[in-house]
């Protein structure tokens, strides 16, 4: 599915998804991927819910965003809340759902200028 606008003057624009893909402006990611607003999208290091840790949300932490969009991948699942606890320390929202709908309220936010990042896993084909 692609998503309008292309681009947003000054922060990363989620341009399409698709299960296990995802294009950020015209560069193609097909893992679990951070988008911050600004600054270079890293690859996340997860595969799936079961594999995350928390030093995946100190990661999160460290870069500062006022609200983290977790995508769950394919259908909503939400993350343990003890992992979440560095960011909820730190007064980081954080909102869960499914990929596609995170993909599509990242860009919202971005387009309004939020220090937003998206965090969406990417399982694996057969995952």
């Amino acid at each position: 599915m692609k998503f309008q606008p292309d681009t947003t003057a000054g922060a990363h624009v989620i341009t399409r998804q698709e299960p296990g893909r995802v294009w950020v402006g015209s560069a193609v990611f097909d893992r679990s991927v951070l988008v911050p607003w600004a600054g270079a999208v890293q690859d996340w290091g997860v595969a799936t819910l079961a594999d995350l840790q928390p030093a995946h949300f100190e990661r999160i932490a460290a870069l500062r965003p006022e609200v983290v969009i977790f995508g769950s991948g394919a259908r909503l699942r939400f993350v343990p809340a003890a992992l979440l606890r560095c960011l909820i320390d730190l007064r980081i929202g954080v909102e869960t759902m499914d990929t596609p709908a995170a993909c599509r309220t990242y860009n919202v936010l971005a387009s309004e200028r939020r220090r937003v990042l998206a965090a969406l896993l990417m399982a694996p084909a057969g995952a």
